[in-house]
């Protein structure tokens, strides 16, 4: 395992890609055109039960991001540190105000979104078919349905989640938005500002490069 000391010219960042934490720092280093190197880890790569990896990250969890001597975890923290440490003022402004709103959506979306979507995720993607509960998936949907209802409320005067623009709350929350639209075999409520809003988040090429790819 490499040296998490040793300098680079890009930034490190450890996780495997289909993981939905480490898609947001993927997608964000590519809108800020960061130079960075990924590499596998969690699941069926393993590494992240290994004590150098622990040694990085004590939870042996995804992502871990090294950049030179300095090491991060949690991917919301990477996100903030690769817009802070870039100059990032559209992905993450200044104005205390809009900034504050953002990271709002950006705890938000880690204590409340995250916990909802999760069960639906796994219950419908990495799970066999038959094994799946469907009705339990159904009831899960409609769990997570609640939060996705905050952010189409939040949508139905703007264009984006916080800001006069495209931002980290937008990276956050479309990562999820991906899997809510993505899963099939359960009923969704019509949720109009969210669908056009992902419409609109979605064909962006750095949403097609890292979380439009097939769940998995």
């Amino acid at each position: 395992m490499p040296n998490p000391t040793s300098k680079s010219t890009s930034l490190q960042i450890w996780g495997r890609a289909n993981s939905v934490n480490v898609q947001k720092v993927l997608w964000c280093c590519r809108e800020l055109g960061v130079p960075f190197q990924r590499i596998d880890a969690g699941m069926q790569f393993g590494r992240n039960t290994e004590a150098d990896y622990l040694a990085m990250n004590p939870n042996g969890r995804v992502p871990t991001l090294v950049d030179g001597d300095f090491v991060l975890w949690e991917s919301n923290a990477i996100l903030r540190y690769i817009a802070l440490s870039h100059g990032a003022t559209t992905l993450y402004p200044a104005k205390p105000k809009i900034r504050a709103g953002i990271e709002r959506w950006l705890d938000w979306t880690l204590s409340t979104l995250q916990p909802v979507e999760r069960p639906l995720f796994w219950g419908l993607v990495r799970t066999p078919v038959a094994e799946r509960d469907m009705a339990a998936m159904q009831q899960a949907a409609d769990t997570a349905a609640v939060q996705w209802r905050i952010i189409d409320h939040q949508l139905a005067t703007r264009e984006y989640i916080e800001g006069e623009g495209f931002s980290l709350a937008d990276i956050a929350i479309g990562a999820y938005a991906r899997r809510w639209f993505g899963v099939e075999g359960v009923t969704r409520p019509a949720l109009p500002h969210l669908e056009q809003w992902f419409a609109l988040i979605s064909i962006r090429p750095a949403f097609q490069e890292f979380v439009a790819p097939p769940m998995s």
